[in-house]
């Protein structure tokens, strides 16, 4: 009688050898392009509140100044940005703090008061980083 043919096959074969490597390499290759995109949206949330604190020292400057002192005010740019005591914030000198000052309407805060004779001020605050819009942010001031 004839032996049947028992080979024995112990191991990986080439081609499930090649899948598996394919495998861990789209794994790999995925993971680096999530850490980048994770990279990216830290920075931007770090640039958000570094833009945030810039706002928030010249809301602190305003706080103040006298109205007359805000209304003289003409619209001006820090870079470097200035903290609330006016000294400049060398560290982020990629920012630019932009600042306006608007006579609005009692009636509608919203609208620019042409006469410039309202008893309301509205101090707008933008902040770039390297000429890139990070955020902005506006408060409305009254003569007491």
């Amino acid at each position: 009688m004839k032996k049947p043919n028992t080979l024995k096959t112990e191991g990986f074969t080439l081609l499930e050898s090649l899948f598996a490597v394919m495998l861990i390499g789209l794994a790999i290759a995925s993971l680096v392009a999530t850490s980048g995109a994770f990279t990216m949206k830290n920075a931007a949330g770090v640039d958000l509140s570094t833009a945030e604190f810039l706002i928030e020292e010249v809301r602190e400057w305003t706080v103040q100044q006298t109205f007359d002192t805000l209304e003289a005010l003409p619209d001006q740019s820090f870079n470097p940005p200035l903290d609330m005591s006016g000294a400049a914030l060398n560290d982020f000198s990629a920012f630019t703090q932009q600042i306006n000052v608007d006579h609005v309407l009692a009636s509608d805060l919203g609208q620019v008061d042409s006469t410039g004779t309202s008893d309301f001020l509205r101090v707008t605050v933008s902040i770039t980083k390297n000429g890139r819009p990070i955020s902005s942010a506006s408060w409305i001031r009254a003569r007491l």
